[in-house]
């Protein structure tokens, strides 16, 4: 199908605000000018949000706690951001946390994870990694029931969600509920179908994904690391059951079903709900977008029913 007729609209707003060619870029120039881009968004309110610092394998870490009720005992959401592992942080991805916090009835906890290229690979995942088991610790501390736990993210915040997923089996970590995949990066490569079809115009492009993994390895070699690309992992079995959410008009579709479809393989409970007529980034736009509305009740209602299990 065509553009949704608001998703259509709401493109033209996005790229008449960004450069032409974003790839051209500095890495704080980009971040400059997509705080810029979403500065003016707010997000609900919440009945709480405190700023912490938690440890890291390289110092400590920014973290923001939501908790869309005061008091009572709250499942928890580990979210991480996207942003092509380079850009964004707490604050653009704070309305959006507040939706999910409302929407799901649980507690989440936004990761500040470290920024390549500063912090090149395997920095990113080892940092949200470590927060993971330091909120599963700590989640009393939080207001959380530690045997309620999920990880999330969006783009490359997908990509960390999935990553952690395997990293707590193999490293006999703490168990997940659930893992929320928000038209997740899984693979280092830019050959599929939907990479050719939605190359350019529809604000995430082939040239600013390759710019992002650029920036993110130290070379091309790491891009084979589980690590990395979780969808070359060799065995999913025993990761926690997911929410895969993809868009029609996406560079990254194909790499996401393909990756829920290892799931699949792996005897893995997943949900796949591919949203056509949208375009990558589609998922935070809830007030400009109805089927971002749509999206964000159906990954609520996933995880309410997880942590209820």
């Amino acid at each position: 199908m065509p553009l949704h007729p608001q998703a259509e609209k709401l493109l033209s707003l996005l790229q008449g605000a960004l450069p032409r060619d974003p790839a051209t870029l500095s890495p704080a120039a980009l971040r400059t000018g997509y705080r810029a881009l979403v500065a003016a968004r707010r997000g609900p309110g919440v009945a709480q949000v405190e700023d912490r610092r938690i440890p890291g394998p390289a110092g400590e870490i920014p973290v923001r706690l939501y908790r869309p009720r005061a008091s009572g005992e709250l499942p928890l959401l580990v979210f991480l951001h996207g942003g092509g592992f380079v850009v964004c942080d707490l604050d653009t991805h704070d309305p959006l946390c507040r939706l999910l916090a409302n929407a799901a009835d649980c507690a989440v906890l936004s990761v500040d994870y470290r920024l390549a290229p500063e912090a090149k690979f395997p920095a990113a995942p080892e940092d949200c990694y470590a927060a993971t088991c330091w909120a599963a610790e700590n989640a009393r501390l939080l207001g959380a029931d530690p045997a309620r736990i999920a990880v999330g993210g969006d783009s490359a915040g997908g990509n960390l969600a999935a990553v952690v997923a395997q990293l707590v089996r193999v490293r006999s970590g703490p168990p997940l509920a659930h893992q929320l995949l928000i038209y997740p990066v899984t693979h280092h490569a830019f050959d599929t179908p939907s990479y050719r079809e939605n190359a350019e115009g529809y604000f995430l492009t082939r040239e600013m994904m390759q710019w992002f993994w650029n920036h993110y390895l130290e070379g091309p070699e790491q891009g084979r690391d589980p690590l990395a690309s979780p969808l070359v992992a060799e065995d999913l079995s025993g990761v926690a059951p997911a929410t895969v959410i993809t868009a029609e008009f996406d560079p990254l579709r194909d790499e996401g079903e393909a990756y829920a479809e290892r799931l699949r393989a792996a005897r893995i409970p997943v949900e796949l709900q591919r949203y056509d007529g949208m375009f990558h980034g589609f998922f935070a736009m809830t007030e400009m977008l109805d089927t971002a509305k749509e999206a964000l009740d159906l990954t609520a209602a996933r995880l309410r029913a997880a942590f209820a299990a």
